[in-house]
């Protein structure tokens, strides 16, 4: 019984794990894509609060939301 407990608690931590990696990437990904955009003003202004949401919520072990963000900000970047 103890087994199963553990195995389900260890299975459950791993996908917030890999969320937690790769918010940063995303982020990163972002960083480089901004100097270079040509987006209209409002557009950019959007990504660039999506980015910081995304951040908020990575820090806040909100991966998920972090991700979503994240990559909503990429799909108006194009990359």
């Amino acid at each position: 019984m103890l087994r199963s407990v553990l195995l389900a608690l260890f299975l459950s931590v791993i996908p917030a794990t890999a969320f937690a990696n790769e918010c940063p990437s995303i982020m990163a990904a972002i960083d480089a894509a901004l100097p270079t955009a040509t987006l209209a003003e409002p557009d950019m202004t959007k990504v660039k609060e999506l980015r910081a949401k995304g951040e908020e919520l990575h820090a806040a072990g909100d991966h998920a939301g972090s991700i979503a963000a994240l990559n909503e900000a990429k799909k108006m970047l194009g990359i």
